[in-house]
């Protein structure tokens, strides 16, 4: 599988821009998608699942264009909006049927791959009780179910983690990793930790244009040998804040101890390995 998408933009008016001249190339596997909130990951995600048009260039699927052919992709897309909502009368089984329907599933195996997915996200205990009923978390995990019914050839997760509790997050990961093999997944969050233990390609956008892209190294190669972290008394915070890219401040009783990054060395600083947030909140801040 190989997506393309080729110098889209996304223009509301004149003066606004959902995205502009973004070009993605992702093949197999998962690419994390990073940005702060407004940066344009749910605008691209829509156009990639042809919920939306762009207003320039080309998204290719196999060399196929899906903006004049959407259903080309749509047969082969699982999709989880950031605004996924369900039907609160309905149980988990009821519910998976009915997406299963709309998206022309069927056949004797639809059963076994709902009972495969509700066990997969820790919902087989509650799966005959109203979706209704359910907590934040638990309809979110119902709206991964949903996008992955089809053995999707194109994952798409919109803040698929929201709601989520740590083993919840974890459980997801496992199962996407296991998913990846031999589809595209792409997954957008603004939360580091959601993409750095499973993503093999890294892209960060901010106001809808793509600042970056690689393998994890390669984005932390961009900090590397430029992190540090000083303690200082809390008067001195706010204009060394001022004067430089924070990462995060650590306080305590009378100190303040400073993650930042430099081009140049402070005496007193001590250099840190660099991490993937410290190459985001790098790329994004600069």
């Amino acid at each position: 599988m190989k997506l393309d998408i080729q110098n889209v933009s996304k223009k509301y008016n004149s003066n606004k821009y959902g995205l502009k001249e973004y070009t993605l190339n992702i093949e197999n596997g998962i690419l994390g998608l990073l940005g702060p909130n407004g940066a344009g990951k749910s605008t691209l995600l829509k156009m990639i699942a042809t919920i939306s048009k762009p207003s320039n260039g080309s998204i290719l699927l196999n060399k196929n264009n899906v903006v004049k052919d959407p259903n080309y992709m749509r047969k082969q897309l699982g999709y989880l909006p950031q605004d996924f909502g369900v039907y609160p009368n309905l149980n988990a089984y009821e519910f998976l049927e009915y997406m299963a329907a709309l998206k022309g599933i069927g056949g004797s195996q639809l059963k076994q791959r709902i009972a495969f997915l509700l066990e997969g996200l820790n919902l087989t205990e509650v799966a005959k009780k109203p979706i209704g009923n359910y907590s934040g978390g638990m309809k979110q995990r119902i709206g991964i179910a949903q996008a992955l019914l089809n053995h999707p050839k194109i994952l798409l997760f919109d803040e698929p983690t929201v709601g989520l509790d740590p083993e919840e997050r974890v459980r997801f990961r496992n199962l996407i990793s296991e998913l990846a093999n031999d589809c595209i997944v792409i997954l957008s969050s603004h939360i580091v930790s959601d993409i750095d233990t499973i993503a093999d390609q890294v892209a960060i956008m901010k106001e809808g244009r793509l600042l970056c892209q690689g393998n994890q190294k390669a984005i932390i190669n961009n900090v590397k040998n430029k992190v540090y972290e000083i303690t200082m008394n809390k008067e001195d915070t706010p204009n060394f804040i001022k004067q430089h890219i924070v990462l995060n401040t650590i306080r305590k009783k009378d100190t303040v101890t400073v993650r930042y990054i430099s081009d140049t060395s402070i005496a007193s600083a001590i250099p840190c390995e660099a991490t993937l947030e410290d190459a985001y909140l790098y790329t994004t801040k600069k």
